[in-house]
């Protein structure tokens, strides 16, 4: 049986998980940082972020990185221009991922300094990044 497909799919499924996850966590850092600290509000974010963050998008990221080795090894696209700069996009959204980590522990010790426009900035940095992904995987540009 023909695996690549089947693990193409699965890609694609965590690929929109984890995409998900990066749209909708900034957005609970704009609202979270209007809350008051220690506040019944702030309280219900923390729990809202943590959940998102470890139930959707630790673990749909670790299966973007499984799978898309998978294809890689798999395939003879290592060798294409737009492969290369689809890992560095990849490579991008790893790391905001992780900031974005850095920043919800921030405010589950009360410490946020960012204001509710700082992440309203963030939140559409993962969707600039998704657009140039999908553009290097569908066109192929290089």
């Amino acid at each position: 049986m023909d695996w690549i497909p089947w693990i193409k799919a699965l890609h694609v499924l965590s690929v929109i998980a984890w995409m998900a996850a990066l749209l909708y966590l900034p957005r609970l850092f704009v609202y979270h940082a209007d809350a008051a600290p220690g506040s019944d509000k702030s309280e219900t974010f923390k729990v809202m972020e943590r959940r998102l963050l470890r139930g959707i998008a630790n673990p749909s990221m670790v299966v973007v990185w499984a799978t898309g080795i998978a294809l890689y090894v798999a395939n003879e696209f290592w060798i294409e221009g737009w492969m290369h700069a689809k890992w560095l996009g990849v490579i991008a959204l790893t790391l905001l991922h992780h900031a974005y980590a850095r920043w919800r522990k921030d405010f589950e010790r009360d410490e946020n300094a960012r204001s509710a426009r700082f992440y309203r900035v963030w939140n559409e940095v993962p969707a600039l990044f998704a657009i140039l992904i999908v553009v290097l995987v569908i066109v192929r540009p290089f």
